[in-house]
């Protein structure tokens, strides 16, 4: 399969996950983006369009610990992720996988921030 054919399924299968994944104030949504060399979590409220809270592995926090996309890195950024929530006043997200197979690294990230106290 080509570089572009899959990158365009990817964003078909988003598009189609984000027709039925909605953030409002009261559970905004976990944006998850996986990168070939870093993790990114947004937490969005899309009824007035703003990003409450953010973590991934560029952050200063991260620096200091191994770069990279892999599994023990989604571990980390899941828990830096929920306190990050937790901090801006957010208990309960829906979850946006972003069109990837809820697998591996997006399984560990969301079961990390299970555990750091978010519901989903």
């Amino acid at each position: 399969m080509k570089p572009q054919e899959k990158s365009r399924r990817l964003q078909l299968r988003h598009w189609r996950l984000r027709k039925k994944v909605v953030g409002t104030a009261a559970r905004p949504r976990m944006s998850v983006k996986f990168t070939g060399a870093h993790i990114y979590v947004q937490f969005v409220d899309d009824s007035a369009g703003r990003t409450l809270a953010a973590a991934g592995t560029r952050d200063k926090v991260a620096s200091k610990e191994v770069r990279g996309a892999n599994a023990q890195n989604a571990v980390a950024t899941g828990k830096r992720a929920a306190e990050a929530a937790k901090a801006a006043g957010i208990d309960a997200v829906v979850f946006d996988r972003g069109g990837a197979r809820y697998h591996g690294k997006v399984k560990a990230l969301a079961d990390a921030a299970r555990e750091a106290g978010l519901k989903f």
